[in-house]
């Protein structure tokens, strides 16, 4: 539930107010244990079932560097970055998460991560090798969420690709930008994150106090991760960055030419929340990756946080196109430290997609539209329906 007091509607149709009005009736314990200095989302480990069909996707098409590879995993990175990987696919029988990573600010950070987490009584690991390559000291934990959640400091140092004009591609991934994860209870998300020092930038919301999905960060941008509503633990995506959205129209090109637009599931759009211009795309195992360019900075303490109405049909795409079903009901499992899947468990709450999309099977824009007549009043405000 959310408390809906103390927002400003601005002129472009959404409320920003000064802290994130989402509390949550079953929250997880705050530990009296400091949480760890997170810095960035740094990388991702998947598992895929074909390596070589991954890396064809991943490295002809979408154009990440090679950092290292062998038979049974790749390391991966993008044109900015200078850590050993932003990506790991790791040969398996499952297609899913191993990890979600993050970089912490000093080495100290992971004893932090350990008391808070023992705290909690969550199960945690810690490797001085670290987990992968060219990661040193590392914790993995599997969080109250269920999420398997990592963090390190150290790390090996590779040439950043910034420079190699010679090498880059026109639909070039500079950086990975987020996660968003899937969850059956938002406000119980958005309380654990913020006790780990995630700040919200912008939620989906209904007058009753439902929460759909909030976005957190820790860098200075729109999130590191979001919290969508959904039955899970799941993954929803991982995001790269490009400099500019004529990028994501080659890639699109790109797909096009080589009879792959099978993989594009959505896009390309300009996304209300965040204002970022966005592809999304499904890997050869259905791991869905968004490419994304032109959020906006969020780094004052006193950053207005965007509320978004479930019911406004711009809030997932400016331009008021309807999202595909597959976008909301479709998820990577994650694993936990033994490798196994995470059970999923079933959101309760509302769903998005139950409450923004008409009879007809297309979003309708304004409460009022759910029934699909596409009649009267509630016309004025359709944008997709009957005229198809």
């Amino acid at each position: 539930m959310t408390h809906l007091d103390d927002r400003t509607m601005t002129s472009s149709g959404f409320y920003v107010s000064q802290e994130a009005p989402i509390v949550s009736d079953n929250p997880v314990p705050t530990p009296q244990a400091p949480a760890p200095d997170i810095l960035r989302c740094a990388y991702m480990e998947l598992i895929v079932t074909d390596l070589a069909a991954s890396r064809q996707f991943y490295v002809d098409i979408l154009g990440l560097y090679v950092t290292e590879e062998d038979d049974e995993v790749i390391y991966l990175r993008s044109t900015e970055e200078f850590i050993h990987h932003n990506l790991i696919l790791r040969k398996g029988e499952l297609a899913a998460v191993r990890a979600f990573s993050y970089r912490v600010r000093a080495p100290e950070d992971l004893d932090k991560a350990v008391a808070f987490y023992d705290e909690l009584g969550c199960r945690v690991e810690r490797r001085q090798e670290g987990f992968t390559k060219g990661i040193g000291d590392s914790v993995r934990v599997e969080d109250p969420l269920g999420f398997p959640y990592e963090f390190f400091h150290q790390s090996e140092h590779v040439e950043r690709m910034s420079w190699r004009y010679d090498l880059h591609i026109p639909g070039e991934l500079v950086r990975l930008d987020h996660f968003n994860q899937i969850t059956p209870d938002v406000p119980r998300a958005v309380k654990y994150m913020q006790d780990l020092g995630f700040r919200v930038t912008e939620d989906i919301q209904d007058d009753e106090g439902t929460v759909y999905a909030a976005w957190m960060r820790r860098k200075p941008t729109v999130h590191d991760t979001a919290m969508t509503g959904g039955d899970g633990p799941r993954m929803h995506h991982v995001c790269f960055a490009t400099h500019e959205k004529h990028n994501i129209l080659a890639i699109c090109d790109k797909l096009g030419a080589l009879r792959r637009s099978d993989s594009i599931e959505r896009g390309p759009g300009r996304h209300g929340v965040s204002n970022a211009f966005y592809l999304y795309l499904r890997d050869p195992d259905g791991h869905r990756v968004e490419v994304y360019t032109q959020d906006y900075y969020t780094g004052d303490p006193d950053n207005p946080v965007v509320t978004w109405d479930v019911h406004d049909n711009q809030r997932r795409d400016w331009w008021g196109n309807p999202v595909v079903p597959s976008w909301y009901t479709d998820g990577s499992l994650v694993l936990d430290l033994d490798g196994n899947p995470q059970p999923v468990i079933e959101r309760t709450d509302n769903s998005e997609m139950a409450v923004t999309v008409g009879a007809d099977g297309f979003s309708y824009t304004r409460e009022g539209d759910q029934d699909g007549t596409y009649q009267g009043e509630a016309a004025k405000g359709f944008k997709l329906g009957h005229q198809l």
